[in-house]
């Protein structure tokens, strides 16, 4: 199976980049095709042909969903239950058939049905043109590098790129997009596949441990799924850079946002606008007063949740997090915007608290878990400052504070990027000896890393 971890990935990778730049413009589209199927095929060939027959469905759909075409309400109809039915079916009847639920995971299908989705709601509202052949429409719904985990792409923008990207090869373009790639692979595995140990340790057995390990392990999880969900987006990013390509940002340092809101707009970024411009704005958004706002809001944030998963946890997760927008909409603007300096000195940690707080909930099995969890928190003072006691399955101390460093050389390069001062940028502006020193430390902090390597996955790819 591939995925950006595999040992076959930077070798067909290369080999991409290669065929890439060797084939002519306009039929660049069909080596992502190609690609694609690639990929799919080792994932499940079972699931390959169902989304096959998904993808033909919608792209019919479409052709007769057009602003006036006759009976294009049942032919949207028609089109939005083969993109979303194989996701509600798998990933729900999952809850009665447990082994229906496995089958939707790798493929990431969720990712996959939004997008179809997303596509035929844009030619329904005429903002976009239907893709003129099948083949088309597999391409931009199966994109290789974010089909498991997105970002979620738009067909009007990443199309295009793809008939009309560099044609030529520049050196600089593949230096920046290694090095966004390696920062991702850093993230990964010297950061989320270490704190991974650590949270599966605490959230498997809390009664085990007490109050403060249970919310070191908490705050481990926040800053596992972060680093696990933007180390990929990195790679994928990068490895878009050295084509030419420009896909959607996904993170903009999310652990610097002063409320909830601001928070989303941050964090899963492409995932946020599909949910706001296909699911908040058609339930008629701001614009019918403020209780309907309000009941928009919250209903969103409930699918989100359940889009995440057939569970009570991730419903409630959703739940809190749209009461949160509700309640921080309500406020005085000065309190609801926090662009002064002293709110946001507030608002930056009580923000980080209560994504700490919710993804707890989100991390647990269900709600009588979250609660034994909350409860150990609670109930069971903390007692040792640093010893054996901290490694919560980890290895060795050497092991600990390597994941520390790693998550302290995270929140340096997100505090230098929300001050406006882009490490990459300044890499490759610094004298040769710098940038070599640079290089030969990242590559010493690779080595020592993997004397601990493990690739678990990634995290939302079960999403």
């Amino acid at each position: 199976m591939f995925s950006v971890t595999s040992l076959g990935f930077l070798p067909f990778m290369a080999l991409f980049v290669c065929l890439w730049y060797r084939v002519p413009q306009p039929s660049r589209w069909k080596l992502v095709l190609a690609a694609n199927a690639v990929f799919c095929l080792s994932i499940d060939i079972g699931a390959f042909f169902a989304v096959a027959l998904a993808t033909a469905v919608v792209w019919q759909a479409a052709q007769h969903a057009q602003p006036e075409q006759p009976s294009r309400r049942g032919w949207l109809a028609l089109g939005l239950a083969a993109a979303l039915l194989p996701l509600l079916v798998l990933k729900y009847s999952g809850m009665l058939v447990p082994g229906l639920r496995d089958l939707y995971k790798p493929f990431g299908l969720a990712y996959y049905s939004l997008q179809l989705a997303g596509y035929l709601l844009d030619v329904w509202h005429g903002r976009t043109a239907p893709a003129p052949s099948y083949a088309r429409l597999w391409c931009y719904a199966g994109f290789f590098l974010s089909l498991t985990q997105g970002p979620f792409n738009r067909y009007n923008t990443l199309m295009p790129q793809l008939e009309a990207a560099s044609k030529t090869f520049e050196t600089q373009r593949l230096v920046s997009g290694l090095q966004r790639s390696a920062w991702g692979y850093f993230k990964k595995f010297a950061i989320a596949d270490r704190a991974a140990i650590v949270v599966s340790a605490a959230f498997a057995d809390p009664a085990s441990f007490d109050r403060s390990q249970l919310i070191f392990a908490t705050v481990m999880y926040s800053f596992q799924l972060y680093a696990d969900f933007s180390g990929y987006t990195d790679i994928v990013l990068g490895m878009g850079e050295i084509l030419g390509l420009h896909l959607p940002e996904n993170f903009r340092q999310p652990f610097f946002s002063a409320s909830v809101k601001e928070l989303w707009a941050r964090w899963h970024i492409s995932l946020s606008q599909w949910f706001r411009d296909y699911v908040y704005i058609p339930l008629g958004g701001n614009r019918k007063g403020i209780a309907r706002r309000d009941a928009n809001l919250l209903l969103t944030f409930l699918v989100s949740g359940l889009w995440h998963g057939a569970n009570w946890t991730f419903l409630v997760w959703g739940g809190l997090h749209g009461l949160c927008q509700v309640a921080e909409d309500h406020m005085p603007a000065p309190l609801r915007k926090r662009k002064s300096l002293p709110l946001r000195i507030v608002g930056v940690p009580l923000t980080f608290a209560i994504f700490v707080t919710t993804f707890t909930i989100f991390r647990t099995s269900s709600l009588g878990n979250a609660a034994a969890y909350f409860a150990g928190i609670l109930h069971n003072p903390g007692h040792e400052v640093f010893a054996q006691y901290w490694l919560l399955g980890l290895t060795s101390k050497l092991e600990l504070l390597l994941l520390l460093l790693g998550i302290a050389l995270l929140v340096l390069v997100d505090v230098l990027h929300e001050c406006g001062l882009h490490l990459r940028a300044w890499v490759n502006a610094a004298p040769r000896p710098v940038r070599w020193a640079v290089y030969e430390f990242a590559i010493f902090a690779f080595l020592l890393m993997a004397s601990f390597y493990s690739n678990t996955g990634f995290l939302y790819a079960r999403f």
